[in-house]
């Protein structure tokens, strides 16, 4: 029996007999965190499932599937903004903090989704934003419109433009400037994003207790946590500078104060694209601040090293990232909702990743990233396997967005960030199954081989060599082995330059990671005190080597388990 047959037949054994390593209840622990072993899948309401025919996804359609979400071993729901919005940012401009887009549903059927996950042991994470509204908020109108109104100081005004004006945008090449001027209030507005996202003042204590209150809302409607949209522009001073600002560390304590206090075990999973000693900050003292934080740094040097196949940044990517508090976790993922954020690497090493991954100019976005989904851009279909595996092997919680299971594509011909997210795929029938409406919202991929008739959810799944299957399978091994999330970590060296090792211990459990960057066989040896005179054994196949001699293919992988521990 082969190793891929092997480990399918393992995982439908212990998909009967194994349940969720931690218990998914609202329950906090004393022992171990809920999301540091966790597997989160990230949706946009919109884009996953229309249950009434109008051709916009909705939480009715949502519900219909959370029988299949359960089904991948997913632990957790992060939910893109669903809130009332004039959509000109996909939602991230806010129009009301407490309502829910009617496109969507009710708050009836949010408050049954969440139920419903709540039952299948699933936890929900929604998107808060709290760093900018939509311009057509009331209270930006307010604001603009009356110098005494007390929504004045709520955004941030100036009477002059200020000389860095056109510094520090988010999007550059597509924003030309983060002051811009009302003719209405007749002065500067500040917006670190689009100009119709103006920023909140959080130097004013009205707005941050408006926060708060945003927060505990949520929480009691069922929410488990947020991913902070944006975490250093909420806390940034604009005043002192646009490209390096002052910032109010201490509110992010505070949040997780508020958090705490409303619901115990809460999760605040920072989105702040960070060097290693800024992400120290975040964390905060004794895990004061954030409990989770997505590890952008990593990212950048994992896409360097996929596509160069070199990895001796990346290792030292690992390494810059490892001090955290005990508590605390990293996020890590491939794609997300955003481009793929190179602005770290080099001009060098940022050309190299353009050319193996966007090197059409179509293809890349900000002057930093490339705007393509995972499956298109590595192509080779052991590449693409090797990537998902080493995702579930790093050092953290992994994270994967919604239709990266199957390997969806994308579309280039759509505006910015819209080309990674176009409706999920789960037929081969019209519109891919999405709705049953003559059209969708945004267009379905119907041409090339990335169209729903070629990449679904329902041919994967009868299929147990897909893609599909292969991630589930995956993301059940990795619950076996939860050293990964919760235990210390080693990178040992080995005499390849292509090749990863990581070593994990937790308690009495160890596992060794390999994984191999180049397109050709590696033959080498482990370094490692901990491995000395030990034989190793395979935990897909229950085969044995020794750390002196090991050989992995092109793009190959492996988890190994020392002789001192059994294999379940």
């Amino acid at each position: 029996m082969n190793k891929i047959s092997w480990l399918f037949v393992r995982v439908l054994f212990f998909a009967f007999s194994y349940s969720k390593v931690f218990a998914q209840d609202n329950q906090p622990t004393d022992q171990v965190p809920w999301y540091k072993n966790s597997f989160f899948y990230n949706i946009e309401v919109g884009t996953f499932k229309d249950s009434n025919q109008d051709g916009i996804g909705d939480f009715r359609g949502l519900i219909s599937e959370l029988d299949y979400l359960d089904s991948l071993g997913i632990d957790a729901i992060w939910l893109a903004p669903f809130y009332p919005s004039p959509r000109k940012d996909d939602g991230y401009d806010v129009l009301d903090y407490y309502g829910v887009d009617a496109k969507y549903g009710t708050a009836a059927d949010v408050k049954e989704f969440f139920e419903q996950a709540h039952r299948r042991g699933i936890k929900i994470i929604t998107d808060v934003v709290l760093n900018h509204t939509s311009i057509e908020h009331p209270w930006f109108e307010a604001s603009r419109r009356d110098v005494k109104s007390p929504y004045r100081d709520w955004y941030v005004w100036q009477s002059e433009r200020p000389k860095d004006a056109d510094k520090g945008m988010v999007f550059p090449g597509v924003q030309k400037e983060t002051w811009t001027y009302d003719s209405i209030a007749q002065q500067y507005y500040f917006h670190r994003f689009y100009v119709f996202q103006p920023d909140l003042n959080y130097r004013n204590t009205a707005v941050q207790q408006e926060a708060f209150k945003i927060m505990r809302f949520w929480l009691r409607q069922g929410v488990d946590g947020y991913r902070l949209d944006a975490v250093p522009f909420i806390i940034d001073i604009p005043e002192t500078g646009s490209e390096n600002p002052q910032r109010m560390m201490d509110l992010v304590p505070q949040m997780r104060s508020v958090m705490e206090e409303e619901k115990p075990g809460a999760l605040m999973l920072g989105e702040a694209n960070l060097s290693p000693e800024e992400n120290k900050d975040y964390f905060g003292e004794n895990n004061s601040g954030m409990q989770m934080m997505f590890n952008f740094y990593v990212n950048q040097y994992l896409f360097y090293a996929l596509a160069s196949q070199k990895i001796k940044l990346l290792i030292k990517a690992i390494e810059e990232t490892k001090e955290k508090p005990e508590a605390a976790q990293w996020g890590h993922f491939l794609r997300n909702h955003d481009e793929i954020d190179l602005a770290r690497l080099k001009d060098r090493q940022r050309r190299e990743v353009y050319q193996r991954f966007g090197p059409d100019t179509t293809m890349q976005l900000y002057d930093r990233g490339i705007r393509r989904r995972l499956a298109p851009m590595l192509q080779n279909n052991k590449q693409i396997r090797f990537a998902y595996h080493l995702l579930f092997s790093l050092p953290g919680t992994p994270v994967i967005r919604y239709g990266e299971e199957i390997g969806m594509g994308d579309n280039l011909e759509l505006k910015e960030r819209l080309a990674v997210r176009t409706p999920m795929q789960w037929s081969a029938a019209p519109q891919g199954g999405f709705t049953q409406a003559a059209k969708a919202f945004r267009p379905v991929i119907d041409k090339g081989p990335y169209s729903y008739k070629n990449v679904n959810v329902a041919s994967q799944l009868k299929d147990p060599h897909s893609l599909l299957n292969f991630i589930k399978s995956t993301a059940a091994l990795r619950k076996e082995y939860p050293e990964i999330g919760l235990g210390k970590f080693e990178v040992l060296k080995t005499n390849s330059k292509y090749v990863l090792a990581i070593h994990y211990q937790y308690k009495d459990k160890s596992l060794l990671s390999l994984h191999n960057f180049s397109d050709r066989p590696q033959r080498f040896k482990v370094k490692g005190e901990l491995l000395k005179a030990k034989q190793l054994l395979s935990v897909t196949d229950g085969s044995t080597a020794i750390p002196q001699d090991i050989t992995l293919d092109g793009y190959g992988f492996e988890w190994y388990k020392t002789s001192s521990d059994s294999i379940k």
